[in-house]
C-alpha cells in the first residue's frame, strides 16, 4: 500500500485561488505541514478542515512553497501524469498552430502557461533548450529530458540557467548540454521566411527572444518607406523585419558586441544592407542622436527586463520614462513607435500610462494602434494571469 503524501495546510479562508487552479502557494498562506517533506517531494495541499485542493511539489527554500500541477485526488506527480503534460503543450504547437515545421523555433513548454509550473522549453531545429526554474523540475532533470527526447526526437538538449534562480529555489543548475549531442555554435532557423542564427550556448533567454515573433512581423507593416531605428536590437528582429519590408533605413543599437556580430551575420544571411549597426549603450545613443538633431519615421523600444522584484519597480517605472522620453524628441510627425515591455511585475496600465504621460510632456498627439502580446506558442493561463507578462505596443505619433 501507497504511503500517505505529506500534507500541507492552508491557513483559514486562504482556499479560493488555489481551488481556482493558481498554481502558487506562497509561504505566507501556509497554516501547517505535516509528513516531514523533503524538497522536491510530493505533498497533497488541504484547507485548514482538512478537504483536498490539489497535489504539488514542495520546496522549504522557495517563497512558492508549493507548486500545484492536480488537482485530482487520485492522479499521482508520476511519470505518466509529466509525459501527459508534455504531450497537451506538444499538441498546441503541432496541431493547433502548426508549428512543426523544418528549420523552425517555437516555445514547446511555457512553465505555468502549460501547466507545468518551473519548465520551460523552447525547440530551435533539431535541438531543445531547456530552462528548470524550479528546485523540483530541476531534481526531475533526467525524467524531463528523457521524454522530451521520446516525445520530439531531437538531436540534443542543451540546458540553460535563469538568473538568480539558484538563490529563489535552492537549485544548484549550471549550463550546458543535458541530452544528445552538443548542439552546434550557430543554429540557423526560419521564421515568417527570415534566417535567424542562434547560439544556444550564449545567447540570451534560452537563445532568442521567440516570444516576439508576431509582434515583430506586425510591426514590419508600417515600416515600408521609414527611417527605423531598432533600439535593444539583440540580433536583430525587429530591424531585420523593418528591413525586409522595405524600410528606406535601419539602425540597430545594441550594447552587446556578440549580439550585433549575430544581428550582422542575420542580416547578411537574409540579403539585407540598407542596416547600420551600433554598439553603444541605448540610453547615451539615443541622447546624442536627439542632440545631433536627429529623426527617425519609427523607433522600436524593446528593452531587457527592468524589473526582477517588486523592489525594483520604481527605477524600472523611471528608466522606462526616460526611454520614452527620448523616442519622443526623435520621432519625426506621423511617426510609429513600437514600446514593448518585458517586465511581467510592471501591468499593461503602467506601461501604457508611461508612454501617454511622455507623449503629453513632449506636447506630441498620440494615437494606439495596436495592444499586442507574446506569440500564441507563449499561452497565457486564464488561471494564472501572471503568464501574460509580455506588453507590445504601437501608436502614431504626431
Amino acid at each position: 500500500m501507497t504511503p500517505p503524501l505529506p500534507k500541507v495546510l492552508l491557513k483559514p479562508q486562504r482556499a479560493q485561488p488555489f481551488f481556482g487552479r493558481h498554481p502558487w502557494v506562497f509561504a505566507g498562506a501556509i497554516d501547517a505541514v505535516s509528513g516531514d517533506p523533503a524538497d522536491g517531494a510530493e505533498v497533497e495541499l488541504r484547507t485548514t478542515a482538512g478537504t483536498f485542493v490539489a497535489r504539488g511539489l514542495y520546496n522549504s527554500q522557495s517563497k512558492i512553497r508549493v507548486r500545484l500541477y492536480s488537482w485530482e485526488p487520485e492522479v499521482p506527480l508520476d511519470r505518466a501524469f509529466w509525459k501527459a503534460r508534455l504531450e497537451r503543450a506538444i499538441s498546441l504547437r503541432h496541431n493547433v498552430l502548426n508549428l512543426n515545421q523544418p528549420n523552425a523555433a517555437y516555445r514547446v513548454v511555457f512553465s505555468e502557461a502549460d501547466f507545468l509550473s518551473g519548465l520551460v522549453v523552447d525547440r530551435y531545429g533539431d535541438w531543445l533548450s531547456v530552462q528548470f526554474t524550479a528546485f523540483a523540475t530541476a531534481q526531475r532533470k533526467e525524467m524531463f529530458a528523457e521524454l522530451l527526447t521520446e516525445l520530439l526526437l531531437p538531436k540534443g538538449i542543451y540546458l540553460r540557467t535563469e538568473k538568480g534562480i539558484g538563490k529563489l529555489e535552492g537549485a544548484e543548475i549550471h549550463d550546458g548540454p543535458l541530452r544528445g549531442e552538443p548542439p552546434s555554435a550557430e543554429i540557423a532557423v526560419e521564421e515568417n521566411g527570415l534566417k535567424f542564427v542562434v547560439n544556444l550556448s550564449e545567447g540570451q533567454k534560452t537563445g532568442y527572444y521567440l516570444d516576439q515573433r508576431n509582434n515583430r512581423a506586425a510591426a514590419a507593416r508600417y515600416a515600408h518607406g521609414r527611417r527605423v531605428l531598432d533600439a535593444f536590437c539583440y540580433s536583430g528582429g525587429f530591424g531585420l523585419y523593418a528591413a525586409k519590408a522595405g524600410a528606406a533605413e535601419v539602425e540597430c543599437v545594441d550594447a552587446s558586441d556578440a549580439a550585433l556580430a549575430l544581428a550582422k551575420k542575420n542580416a547578411e544571411a537574409n540579403g539585407l544592407d540598407r542596416v547600420t549597426f551600433v554598439a553603444a549603450d541605448v540610453f547615451d545613443h539615443l541622447s546624442t542622436r536627439a542632440k545631433e538633431g536627429k529623426t527617425y519615421d519609427m523607433i522600436v523600444l524593446d528593452p531587457p527586463k527592468f524589473a526582477r522584484d517588486r523592489r525594483a519597480v520604481p527605477d524600472a517605472i523611471r528608466g522606462y520614462r526616460r526611454l520614452h522620453s527620448l523616442a519622443m524628441k526623435l520621432l519625426d510627425k506621423d511617426g510609429i513607435l513600437v514600446s514593448c515591455c518585458c517586465s511581467g511585475l510592471i501591468l499593461p496600465e503602467e506601461h501604457e500610462d508611461v508612454i501617454v504621460q511622455t507623449a503629453i510632456d513632449a506636447k506630441r498627439d498620440l494615437q494606439i494602434l495596436e495592444r499586442r502580446g507574446a506569440a500564441p506558442d507563449h499561452p497565457v493561463a486564464a488561471t494564472c494571469r501572471e503568464t501574460a507578462y509580455l506588453k507590445c505596443w504601437i501608436g502614431r505619433v504626431n
